[in-house]
C-alpha cells in the first residue's frame, strides 16, 4: 500500500480548505435539481442544461475529492511555535536582492500560496532554495528570467 504524503500547510490555509468544502457540498443539492429540471425539458441528446449541470457536477465532485484528500493528509504547522536559525516551512524571511532593497516572503503549503503577498509554496524554487539557510546565507535561484542572488537578513516565526 503506498503511503499518504502529508500535505504541510497553515491553520489559515486548512480553515480555507474546509470552508470551501462546505460551499461546494452545498452546491451538490442545487445541482442535482437543475439536473433534474433539465432532465424534465425531454432529449437528452440536445439538451444544453442537462450537459452542463451533469458537467458542473463532475467538476464539483473533482474538486472536493481533491479538497478532501488534502485535508485528510493536512500537517497543520503553525509557525508561532517554531525556533531556530533556520528557514523552515512557515518561516518568514527578509531577504535583501542584488540591489540591497528588502523582499520579505512566507513559506505556506501550495494552497496558500500567494506570491503578491508575499506568500510563497514551499515547493517553489526560491522556497526549496531557501530552506535550511541562516541569516547572512547567500541564495541562487535560477528562475525563467535568469539567475537572483539573494542575502538572507531576517527569519522570523510569526
Amino acid at each position: 500500500m503506498a503511503t499518504m504524503e502529508k500535505v504541510p500547510m497553515l491553520a489559515e490555509g486548512y480553515e480555507r480548505l474546509t470552508t470551501e468544502l462546505k460551499t461546494l457540498r452545498d452546491e451538490r443539492p442545487k445541482i442535482v435539481d437543475a439536473i433534474e429540471e433539465a432532465r424534465a425539458h425531454g432529449d437528452l441528446s440536445e439538451n444544453a442544461e442537462y450537459h452542463a449541470a451533469k458537467e458542473r457536477q463532475g467538476q464539483v465532485e473533482a474538486m472536493i475529492g481533491d479538497i478532501e484528500s488534502k485535508i485528510s493528509r493536512a500537517q497543520i504547522i503553525d509557525p508561532s511555535t517554531l525556533s531556530g536559525d533556520k528557514i523552515v516551512f512557515g518561516s518568514t524571511v527578509t531577504l535583501l536582492d542584488e540591489d540591497d532593497k528588502p523582499v520579505k516572503y512566507q513559506i505556506v503549503g501550495e494552497t496558500e500560496a500567494d506570491a503578491s503577498s508575499g506568500r510563497i509554496s514551499f515547493s517553489s524554487p526560491l522556497a526549496r532554495a531557501m530552506i535550511g539557510k541562516q541569516i547572512d546565507d547567500e541564495i541562487e535561484v535560477t528562475v525563467p528570467s535568469g539567475d537572483k542572488f539573494y542575502l538572507v537578513e531576517k527569519i522570523e516565526f510569526i
